[in-house]
């Protein structure tokens, strides 16, 4: 009985001071658990920057002589993305001037003399020192000198419902759908582009007249381009590409730590996005098993929402296919695959993941900026060189403006030849070797309208039919679109290939 109470005593005393204890830890670790997630709530703060050598896609909006300090305005084509939001949206305008005229190449100078063209050609360079966003800021910019491309910017007509949607994508700040759009806009205008220039060279320019917006400016850049000295000039909404010499600083924003939960981890599957190659690659020298580098221009999400790869995520593949192009117009093919990403540093350390230099993710590309007529992507991811079938017209062309040259010689006479005999099919001939320049030279001896046709016979049969193809050339900063989770193939000999 006595042992009874001194045990009970005992428990009631140790008890208390049990419970002292807990409750004294309690109250030590409320304070730091409560900061802990006080932390967890408050967002993380991240730098948005655009690097310096990151492109500007753009078009001009005027004519552009080549002058040195002529005055350029243009637009921005592609949004630019830091981290991930946009910072950069489509339609913010340019400001920069011509600050260099360079000569062409030789070979260029050569072909166009060979085609009574005496002009000294020249490759007007154009910088950009201002960038005004929608809003109204201006900012400073810096960029390196950049020519123009070979296409033009071809406007598109977006739906009444495509513009509602925009609207309300924007209000909502919605990042994910943004960044979709991006791609889709991307991949619709390389198909609309591409459908443009095959009609194009099926009408030998006349689509192009038809359809677009300045036919007076057609018009005139065909006709003093067939005069053997002419100015040069860049058409309205001609594209450029332009690298930016220095970084953009956009200040900071805040990201929720649960955004960020899936931040490192393997892409989705079928997930399309953006990239740029870092280095040129070309089918003339690329060897199996080469590397293969490029950046994320766009933000890749979750289905609800999260940030998987931020821009600026390195890109890495390797050749699979590689094959020079040939004679008789076999154009060469080039195929890559990407097998890995890795995070920028500036996102490692917002990163849940674990630490690694490479997250396996395989995609392969489904569609490249630049000429649709000269590459074209199939489905499983090679890019080809192709030629218009219409070319093949030229010769045939060529081949009847010469035998219109001997009809004098075979005493074949219409009865509105001058005096002189076969006037037009002679000047036909000159203007088929050596244009407007061969076509004076015509009115001449009747010998020098025909030795000009088959001269532009002989030369039209090279350089559309005997001539080797074109090569498949991505250069440095060459936009596409990469679809992760595909299963690309292995790598294939060029042997595999013929």
């Amino acid at each position: 009985m006595f042992g009874h109470h001194v045990f009970s005593g005992f428990e009631r005393a140790s008890g208390g001071k049990l419970n002292g204890v807990l409750l004294g830890f309690v109250l030590i670790l409320a304070p730091r658990l409560s900061a802990q997630e006080s932390r967890k709530a408050e967002p993380l703060v991240v730098n948005l920057q655009v690097e310096a050598g990151t492109p500007l896609r753009l078009y001009i909006t005027d004519r552009v002589w080549y002058r040195l300090s002529e005055p350029v305005t243009a637009k921005v084509l592609d949004p630019v993305w830091a981290f991930d939001r946009e910072v950069i949206p489509v339609g913010s305008v340019l400001h920069g001037s011509v600050t260099k005229l360079n000569p062409v190449a030789k070979m260029v100078r050569a072909h166009a003399l060979l085609g009574g063209d005496f002009t000294p050609l020249k490759k007007a360079e154009v910088s950009f020192t201002e960038l005004t966003l929608p809003d109204g800021r201006s900012l400073p910019i810096q960029t390196f000198g950049a020519v123009g491309m070979n296409t033009l910017y071809t406007p598109p007509r977006p739906s009444k419902t495509a513009k509602k949607q925009a609207d309300t994508n924007q209000k909502t700040g919605d990042a994910q759908q943004s960044s979709r759009r991006g791609v889709e806009r991307f991949v619709r205008q390389q198909a609309r582009t591409q459908l443009n220039s095959q009609l194009n060279a099926r009408t030998r320019g006349l689509y192009d007249f038809v359809r677009g917006p300045n036919k007076r400016e057609w018009i005139a850049n065909f006709l003093v381009g067939k005069l053997p000295y002419h100015p040069q000039w860049y058409r309205a909404r001609t594209r450029f590409d332009t690298v930016l010499e220095k970084p953009l600083d956009f200040g900071t924003a805040g990201i929720r730590a649960e955004n960020l939960t899936a931040l490192g981890k393997a892409p989705p599957a079928d997930s399309t996005v953006q990239m740029r190659i870092v280095s040129g690659v070309s089918s003339a020298d690329s060897q199996l098993g080469e590397p293969v580098d490029g950046i994320l221009s766009q933000p890749v999400f979750t289905a609800d929402r999260r940030l998987v790869l931020p821009q600026g995520t390195h890109v890495m593949g390797k050749i699979t296919l590689a094959q020079r192009a040939r004679l008789f117009h076999r154009g060469g093919k080039l195929r890559f695959a990407i097998d890995g990403v890795q995070l920028p540093a500036t996102a490692e350390a917002y990163s849940l993941q674990p630490a690694r230099e490479t997250v396996p993710a395989e995609a392969q590309i489904t569609s490249v900026e630049g000429d649709p007529k000269a590459v074209k992507v199939d489905a499983e991811g090679t890019a080809k060189a192709t030629e218009s079938k219409t070319r093949l017209l030229r010769p045939a062309i060529a081949g009847l403006i010469a035998a219109k040259t001997l009809d004098e010689d075979a005493g074949k006479q219409s009865a509105s030849a001058s005096a002189n005999g076969n006037t037009s099919g002679r000047a036909l001939g000159g203007f088929s070797g050596f244009g407007l320049l061969g076509m004076a030279a015509a009115r001449g001896p009747a010998y020098i309208g025909s030795v000009l046709g088959f001269y532009g016979l002989a030369w039209s049969v090279y350089s559309n039919v005997v001539a080797r193809g074109a090569e498949v050339t991505f250069e440095k900063n060459t936009e596409m679109a990469i679809r992760f989770g595909a299963n690309p193939r292995t790598a294939t000999t060029a042997q595999d290939t013929r």
